[in-house]
């Protein structure tokens, strides 16, 4: 589409410093959960860095309202995964959830357009009714690394259990920086039965 095209030239799509990790056995995404969860595969399309045209993309998804950006790099990060064995056996395609203050006041959840083009490339359900988060955190951006790694108030819940039961699941968020919002995810998810967990990210820090 060429509405596509240009959103993407905007940010100059050559330039961009993608990681191909989902393509390599060097996976600083997966490396993030050593130890800490246990995660199937995990990749990210960019390596993130502060004054970077990869930081003005997600700051336009995330607070400018730019959805279109997510379903850009949804469809860019799915054309690919839809190509790699490790993938095909995903089941359906779950969000980092909002607080329902912070969607209400922002208006979308900035992953949404970013997971629904994924699991489309994927062809899978994408399902945002079965992760909920229930306490309502202040932005990340301004805090530095170590606080953000001693998060502790983040608190997830699961409804609908039974959809996620025996089931693979792609968890996206927009970026990692300490993991621990996603840990925090994938181990409310293990909570159901036999169920494995992938992750895909816009970024990484």
């Amino acid at each position: 589409m060429e509405d596509n095209q240009d959103t993407i030239c905007l940010y100059c799509r050559h330039d961009l410093p993608v990681t191909n990790f989902h393509f390599n056995n060097d996976n600083n995404v997966l490396k993030v959960f050593y130890g800490r969860v246990k995660v199937e595969h995990a990749t990210a399309l960019f390596r993130f860095e502060k004054k970077s045209t990869v930081q003005q993309l997600i700051h336009g998804l995330k607070y400018k309202g730019y959805e279109k950006i997510g379903y850009v790099l949804g469809n860019w990060l799915g054309g690919e995964l839809q190509t790699i064995e490790d993938y095909k056996d995903v089941h359906l395609v779950i969000p980092v959830p909002l607080h329902k203050k912070k969607l209400k006041k922002r208006g979308y959840n900035q992953v949404s357009k970013f997971g629904k083009q994924i699991a489309e490339s994927l062809d899978v359900p994408y399902v945002d009714n079965v992760l909920l988060k229930i306490t309502n955190t202040k932005s990340q951006v301004s805090k530095k690394r170590f606080a953000r790694w001693n998060e502790s108030d983040e608190v997830f819940t699961l409804q609908n259990i039974n959809l996620i039961e025996n089931k693979h699941i792609l968890l996206v968020d927009d970026i990692i920086t300490t993991g621990a919002t996603l840990e925090a995810c994938v181990n409310i998810l293990n909570q159901a039965t036999d169920v494995k967990v992938s992750i895909a990210v816009i970024a990484i820090a």
